[in-house]
């Protein structure tokens, strides 16, 4: 399956957080679809990415996945989203920093290259955990996806309003429509 990489798949605000979103519908095994489940969408990412992402400017012209780390890039990004997604929800995390860390360690031994894709997922992870402002870290009400919330009031139930927000509230509309609960 070829898939294509837009802007609503870099709607996380943060390299890491995309990284994490990679697997769409992560908790419905039935549809879940892992991105990088086919080899050429290693490749295809970092290209996405120098285009998309919120933090390209940080990051500049990534250099895609070195094969021989892709195992441990899939390792670090079960690592970003369970972290993060605890971290979100309040739950405790110090085993799970701890994962994080050690992945992500692993990953820079493994391809210690300052300009490749693993360093720069790295790099943004532990800018993330750097957040001053924990609470921009939320989880989207529709997909369930990982972002940072940028908005002035910290408001933002959506990853993007112009995927997920327009679904959720045609959703509304249409159980408004229908006389069922809300």
């Amino acid at each position: 399956m070829s898939f294509s990489w837009t802007p609503h798949r870099f709607a996380g605000g943060a390299l890491a957080l995309d990284v994490a979103n990679s697997v769409i519908l992560r908790f419905d095994p039935a549809r879940s679809i892992d991105r990088f489940a086919e080899p050429a969408q290693f490749q295809a990412f970092p290209q996405a990415a120098r285009e998309f992402c919120a933090e390209r400017a940080l990051f500049g012209d990534v250099k895609p996945i070195d094969p021989a780390s892709s195992e441990t890039f899939l390792a670090f990004r079960e690592a970003i989203d369970r972290h993060f997604r605890a971290d979100v929800l309040g739950a405790p995390q110090v085993p799970l920093l701890a994962d994080l860390l050690e992945c992500g360690a692993r990953l820079l031994r493994q391809n210690p290259d300052p300009l490749g894709l693993e360093s720069a997922t790295v790099h943004s992870a532990l800018r993330l955990l750097s957040l001053p402002q924990k609470d921009r870290l939320k989880i989207c009400g529709h997909c369930g996806w990982l972002f940072v919330d940028h908005s002035k009031n910290r408001s933002r139930f959506w990853c993007d309003m112009t995927v997920c927000g327009n679904r959720a509230k045609a959703a509304r509309h249409y159980r408004r429509q229908k006389g069922e609960p809300e």
